[in-house]
């Protein structure tokens, strides 16, 4: 008999929320989530709109929320906006608080893992754990199925010197020099003096200059006068951003092994927010009347060949965005996206993009150059693109 019913490998998001789920709602299942770290959720921000989630996930995720608006801005060289609806952000402090307490023993950190299979853990103290599955949530698995562009960022929770007088985010302020690639500044304001600034890039290679894009912080926030009394903290990251692939092949590759989240492919392929498809693997996982590696595995992959063929049209415009025009000209492309109407744009950005949508955001003048743009529309095969992970 295995000692536990499921071992989550990791405590990221997809795997805290699955555990935080399971614990909650299926208090019989023996289960315990690994941590190599003091804490879960690492050093993060976790946002997202209001309106990607129903009203059942909104009133489970409440508790974890940090801050919340009732707008936000874009602002882009030629356009600027304000769109209505909530915007939310999760710390990962706030995200560790909640979910350690519901776990408890259920709960292991400082555990470090060298190896794993569908029903088996090895720590690297030698230590062996056994489960009826084991779910590998340590983030994306890059593989040659795959053709991937990055966005790449870092950001720095500052303290600032006065009041920045901001009243709600700056999800992309693309105004800013672009340095080769999409490149905008992410502001969130969690106090009258305390901001989140994020210098973000859609670049080809996951690669960052961690100085330069702290370099770029600096400039921004000087250029806006705001000085920066204290970096509180900083984070960093790169998510991958699905330009084709070869799904099965993909699954084929992960030989059985139940995973979650940036690893299942369960995330927005464009934006790379990942919170909605991480409350809905959770959820769905909770329902299952079986609970062994298989029937997760199948559980998951059949919700990721589903998520994949949905995303085929971001897939696309993905393309269009890293594969015609210029680098620095990408720019163009979101500027007129965040033209079209707000309901539109929120349907985006919940992933339920209609066939309508899809004309709308595809008509008109195209923001890069037409042959360019067809030529990356075709391109559906990994080998047919250059960036790849």
């Amino acid at each position: 008999m295995s000692a536990y019913d499921l071992i989550l490998a990791g405590g990221g998001l997809a795997n805290g929320l699955i555990a935080w789920r399971l614990r909650t709602h299926r208090p019989d299942l023996r289960i315990l989530l690994l941590e190599q770290d003091a804490h879960i959720g690492g050093n993060h921000t976790w946002s997202f709109h209001a309106s990607d989630l129903d009203a059942e996930e909104l009133d489970w995720i409440a508790p974890l929320v940090t801050q919340r608006w009732p707008r936000y801005d874009v602002r882009f060289p030629d356009h600027a906006r304000t769109l209505e609806g909530d915007y939310c952000s999760i710390a990962s402090g706030d995200f560790a608080r909640v979910i350690e307490a519901a776990l408890g023993p259920a709960l292991r950190t400082q555990a470090r893992i060298a190896a794993l299979t569908p029903t088996h853990v090895e720590l690297d103290d030698g230590t062996f754990l056994h489960a009826r599955a084991v779910i590998d949530g340590r983030g994306p698995l890059p593989d040659a199925g795959l053709a991937l562009g990055w966005q790449t960022f870092l950001g720095q929770e500052v303290r600032l010197a006065a009041p920045h007088g901001l009243a709600a985010p700056i999800i992309m302020d693309a105004s800013v020099a672009q340095q080769g690639g999409y490149r905008f500044v992410y502001v969130l304001p969690f106090g009258p003096d305390r901001l989140l600034i994020e210098d973000t890039h859609y670049v080809d290679a996951a690669a960052r200059d961690a100085d330069r894009l702290r370099a770029n912080i600096a400039a921004y926030a000087s250029q806006r006068g705001w000085r920066i009394a204290q970096v509180l903290r900083e984070e960093h990251g790169a998510l991958p951003i699905v330009l084709a692939g070869d799904v099965e092949r993909y699954w084929h590759h992960l030989r059985g092994q139940p995973c979650a989240g940036l690893r299942a492919g369960l995330f927005h392929f464009t934006t790379g927010y990942s919170l909605p498809h991480a409350l809905r693997l959770a959820r769905r996982l909770a329902g299952l009347s079986v609970m062994d590696a298989p029937a997760l595995f199948g559980a998951i992959r059949a919700d990721a060949r589903a998520a994949w063929r949905g995303q085929g049209f971001y897939r696309l415009l993905n393309r269009m965005l890293f594969l015609a025009g210029s680098p620095d000209a990408r720019w163009r492309v979101m500027q007129r996206f965040y033209r079209l109407p707000a309901p539109l744009i929120a349907r985006f950005y919940a992933g339920r993009t209609t066939l309508f949508d899809k004309a709308r955001i595809l008509s008109g003048k195209p923001p890069v150059p037409v042959l360019q743009a067809l030529d990356a529309a075709r391109r559906i095969h990994p080998h047919q693109i250059g960036t790849s992970a």
